[in-house]
């Protein structure tokens, strides 16, 4: 199954670019991640449990990056098995590109299933699989964009009250 999205990320590019390379914020994203060790060279090594339906598995699996483009695309491809419950596999193409508001971030992703969950039928896990990457791109977008608007803040009230004050006192 194939899966399309835009979103519109408040942050710049460079900012994107690092958190989509970064182990802890993937971590953060992925629903349900227990956890997740590696590196970008590497790939990285992650424990997930889901329930699809009436299904739940702890998956162990792997992440890779490939087709890195610094600062424009990734593709992230991950393979988890569940056990009895079966496998999971996949991958989703980021491609990142600034527009006034911050950064665009597209994604395409395609998703199998085998086992078990594959049992459930194409509905249930189609829903499943829109569900898991609307949340994962939902988060991060929270994750990159939330310290930024809160470190913006703190500096803007930092650097911009006493001008405040001074273009008050000159206006009044």
């Amino acid at each position: 199954m194939q899966l399309t999205d835009v979103k519109i990320i408040k942050a710049s590019p460079d900012v994107v670019w690092a958190a989509i390379l970064n182990p802890d914020v993937l971590m953060q994203c992925v629903p349900g991640c227990q956890s997740m060790t590696g590196s970008v060279e590497d790939g990285f090594e992650a424990t997930v449990k889901q329930k699809i339906g009436p299904v739940s598995a702890t998956f162990s699996g792997v992440v890779k990056l490939s087709d890195i483009d610094p600062g424009r695309a990734v593709t992230i491809s991950g393979e988890g098995k569940g056990g009895a419950a079966g496998f999971a596999k996949g991958g989703a193409k980021v491609v990142l590109e600034p527009v006034p508001e911050g950064t665009q971030l597209s994604y395409e992703v395609e998703a199998n299933v085998g086992g078990k969950i594959a049992q459930l039928g194409s509905r249930l896990i189609e829903g499943f699989a829109k569900k898991m990457a609307d949340e994962f791109f939902n988060r991060f977008a929270d994750a990159v964009e939330g310290p930024d608007e809160a470190e913006a803040v703190a500096e803007a009230s930092e650097e911009e009250a006493p001008k405040k004050g001074w273009f008050k006192r000159l206006l009044g």
